[in-house]
Formats: structure tokens, C-alpha cells, sequence
């Protein structure tokens, strides 16, 4: 083994540290997306998507260069690793990679146009002074205007830094909001023992039981009530295993207003004052002044 010094960049990610931690972001690779996309002289966007309904994978003509579509989408993937404010949109764009619409490609070059106008933007990881496990989880009921399925978004913060999120298209048909809800719970209480694991073996035990935020009422009742109703049958498992972990108190399931609820960003397009109040709350942020001058 060598020792290389202070970690400047690691694989395409820049790391700058100041006084107050780290700054991670990928400046350089999102120019070069912009450049590749041939929108170096586009309008920028306020946000990565619009409000309006989800993309059908039915609407509009085929796009005449699926491969370029499927090289820009994969590469918006990969930039999603210190931009999560862009995820959701991603995630949308990618359902379609298969057979891509042209409206699919305008929806792509939104995201594009977004990153025109907030390059330099990146994951602020700072110190903390707590150390516990705070995540956030919500979905959007029967979103997909094609199979009905729900998409499911969460974030996870250790203290006061993001470290885990995810924005998915649910597997399988949820028959109510509640399910689709409670699956969500399920999954971020999965993520957030995986978590818990790992702190263990870095040796950074966490004592507390990890919050998890829902917005969902029912969710809430269902993860601490131990009547089995006859309509969750077909989520049991998922009922089981959070039950499971609040009874040993690994987990807790609290309730937050949806206007409050972070995760909103994973799962539907927001307005521009909401969103930017979100990108702020996932640490998604601008280089410090001192640092600026190195772009």
C-alpha cells in the first residue's frame, strides 16, 4: 500500500476539504454531459423536472438516436452520486431507456438544462454533532401512467450529513396509499439497519433507535399496531420485519407534515421555492467562496 496523500479526487468525484468538512461534487463531468448533450448555450432550468404528470411510454414519436439517449441517461446516473437533487429526474428518464419518445429526450434535456445553470453545486458532508440515524421516506401512490405502480423515495442522514437515498419505481402494485407508504417504511428501515451494521464495524455504534419520518398516517398506525388486519395479507412479510425492528427499538415511525417531508424530492416534480428549500435540506449546496476560484 501507498499513501497518496490527502484525497483530491476519486474516480471523477473532486473532494475539497475546508474548516468545516467536505465538499464532494463533480463540476468537470457534469460540463462534459452539458457539452455532450450540445446545450453549452441552452437556457437554464430552475428545477431538474416539471409538476406535471409522469412520462408514458406511450406518448410522443421514437426518438430517431436511442443510443445517444441511453449514453446521456446512464451518464446522468452516474452524476446522481453527489447531485441527488437531480435522482428522481433521472430515475423517470430511465424507465424509458428501452424505447425512448421524444418527449422522453426533452424530459431529458431538462435535466440537462437544470445542470446548465447550478454546475458547480455538490454534497456538503460537515461536522456534526450528533450521530444518530434520521431518514425521511415517502411515495407517490400509482404515479406511473403505464403499470400504476407507485415510486418510492428516501433519505437517510447520519447526524447532520446525507449518506444513503434512493428513488425507485415500486416492484410490485400497491392497492392503496397506505401499502405503498409502508413499503416505503420497509425499505428505509432496511437501508437503515444495513447502516447501523456498517457504523458497527467502523466501530461508530448507534445507540438510538433510527427515526424514520412518514407522512403517512396509516403507515404509522400499521408499524405499531399488532392487529393484523385482513387487508395488509399481502404485505405481511413487510409488516413483520418493521414490527420486528421498533420492538427491539432499532426503529421508530414517527409522523411529519407532508409540507415538511424531504423525501418529497425523491418521488414528484416540485415548485421551484419547495424544491430549492429541499436541495438545500439534502446538503446539495455551492462551493464555499474560498474554494470558488478553483473552477
Amino acid at each position: 500500500m501507498k499513501d497518496l496523500g490527502p484525497l483530491h479526487s476519486f474516480l471523477g468525484i473532486s473532494v475539497t476539504r475546508s474548516a468545516d468538512g467536505l465538499f464532494l461534487d463533480q463540476h468537470a463531468y457534469a460540463k462534459e454531459i452539458i457539452m455532450r448533450a450540445g446545450l453549452s448555450n441552452c437556457n437554464a432550468a430552475s428545477t431538474p423536472v416539471d409538476t406535471c404528470g409522469k412520462l408514458s411510454s406511450t406518448s410522443g414519436n421514437p426518438y430517431p438516436n436511442p443510443t445517444k439517449y441511453r449514453s446521456l441517461a446512464g451518464a446522468l446516473q452516474y452524476l446522481t452520486f453527489t447531485r441527488p437533487d437531480i435522482s428522481y429526474a433521472v430515475q423517470q428518464v430511465c424507465l424509458h431507456m428501452y424505447d425512448p419518445k421524444d418527449v422522453h429526450m426533452l424530459a431529458l434535456k431538462r435535466i440537462v438544462r437544470y445542470l446548465q445553470g447550478t454546475p458547480t453545486l455538490g454534497l456538503h458532508i460537515q461536522k456534526s454533532r450528533t450521530t444518530s440515524l434520521v431518514s425521511f421516506t415517502d411515495a407517490d401512490w400509482g404515479g406511473c401512467p403505464d403499470t400504476r405502480r407507485s415510486t418510492l423515495g428516501y433519505c437517510v442522514y447520519y447526524g447532520d450529513n446525507l449518506i444513503s437515498w434512493s428513488s425507485k419505481r415500486q416492484a410490485t402494485l400497491s392497492r392503496s396509499s397506505a401499502e405503498a407508504e409502508y413499503r416505503g417504511v420497509a425499505n428505509v428501515v432496511a437501508e437503515s439497519c444495513w447502516l447501523r451494521n456498517l457504523l458497527l464495524e467502523l466501530h461508530c455504534p448507534i445507540h438510538k433507535a433510527t427515526l424514520v419520518y412518514c407522512d403517512n398516517v396509516s403507515a404509522i398506525y400499521l408499524a405499531g399496531n399488532p392487529v393484523q388486519h385482513q387487508r395488509t395479507k399481502h404485505i405481511e412479510l413487510d409488516i413483520h420485519f418493521v414490527r420486528e425492528k421498533v420492538a427491539k427499538g432499532l426503529a421508530r415511525i414517527l409522523h411529519i407534515p407532508t409540507r415538511y417531508q424531504i423525501a418529497d424530492i425523491f418521488t414528484k416534480g416540485l415548485p421551484r421555492i419547495l424544491f430549492e428549500e429541499f436541495r438545500s435540506s439534502l446538503g446539495v449546496r455551492s462551493p464555499q467562496a474560498s474554494t470558488a476560484g478553483e473552477y
